[in-house]
């Protein structure tokens, strides 16, 4: 990497920590009177623009699932879905040191067993259209990712951890399972055996030890303002924002789909995925920027 390199690095960085706060949509919501923005969602600009981040923000709660931040994260979710300006969602917490401790058990005590079955429901909702938005979705874990909280980033494309994050599927400790797709998505992450390990312990992982099973992409020491994970996940972010926008999707597509059959049908999928980018502008842009030596200008087209 070169110095010239390392300074733009900083200084996009920097502007990310400084566009975060002038950008910020905040989702409100009244719960027994008291106004709780347990959501932030802001759209970056300047050269993270494509950059959405939804920040968790319950801090006397620890970030817990409450019926509220799963509307509001679900509502912020189809606002974005059919955004094609946005190009990458980030999800992480406002909160320092916990990026979400799992279900609100204060609120799920309350519930009737019928509205216990539709919260979990929603909840699997909520983990399946994170899945399914059609850019990549990074997690950045700096903090504690328990049950529910742990299922949210195991939705996510790509996850970055800080060295001291706690992170498990710890369910079984309450004699549960977990119900967001947690028990169907940490298999295809880890493999079957270190899963049924996880899940029938309920057992905690620090950030590196999480890095050495394949259930984070990259572990990070953390820094001074206790975000370094988001840093993390900010500069894989910008290295994808270059890249032709429909053929990102179309990688997430074929990947995704293609790990749910055979090889042979995986490959029909795939060429189903490229044919889609063929008529694209963005191809040729591609192309004509290659002859021209020059870095190519993609607008999703």
């Amino acid at each position: 990497m070169t110095l010239k390199h390392l300074v733009r690095g900083v200084t996009l960085l920097q502007l990310a920590r400084c566009h975060t706060v002038s950008c910020r949509r905040r989702i409100s919501s009244t719960r027994q009177g008291t106004d709780e923005e347990n959501l932030q969602v802001s759209y970056l600009e300047g050269d993270l623009s494509g950059i959405a981040v939804f920040g968790f923000n319950r801090p006397k709660a620890k970030n817990a699932l409450s019926r509220d931040l799963v509307k509001n994260l679900l509502d912020s979710l189809d606002s974005v879905r059919f955004n094609s300006a946005v190009r990458v969602v980030i999800l992480r917490s406002m909160v320092p040191q916990v990026f979400c401790a799992g279900a609100d058990l204060k609120e799920r005590a309350t519930f009737s067993p019928a509205e216990v079955s539709a919260f979990v429901n929603k909840l699997r909702l909520m983990t399946n259209t994170i899945e399914n938005l059609p850019c990549p979705v990074i997690a950045a874990l700096d903090g504690v990712a328990l049950g529910g909280g742990l299922e949210i980033a195991l939705a996510c494309d790509m996850r970055t951890a800080a060295a001291s994050t706690k992170m498990g599927l710890v369910e079984t400790k309450l004699a549960i399972i977990p119900g967001a797709g947690g028990s169907q998505r940490l298999p295809r992450i880890i493999g079957v055996a270190k899963a049924k390990e996880l899940i029938y312990t309920g057992r905690i992982l620090n950030g590196q030890e999480a890095l050495d099973i394949g259930l984070v992409n990259c572990v990070v020491e953390q820094n001074v303002d206790g975000d370094a994970a988001y840093m993390k996940a900010l500069s894989i972010a910008s290295e994808i924002l270059p890249n032709g926008p429909i053929g990102v999707q179309m990688a997430k597509a074929a990947i995704n789909r293609g790990m749910e059959v055979d090889i042979s049908s995986g490959c029909f999928i795939e060429e189903a995925c490229y044919s889609r980018l063929i008529p694209t502008k963005d191809r040729l842009e591609g192309l004509k920027a290659f002859r021209e030596k020059r870095v190519p200008v993609y607008r999703g087209e």
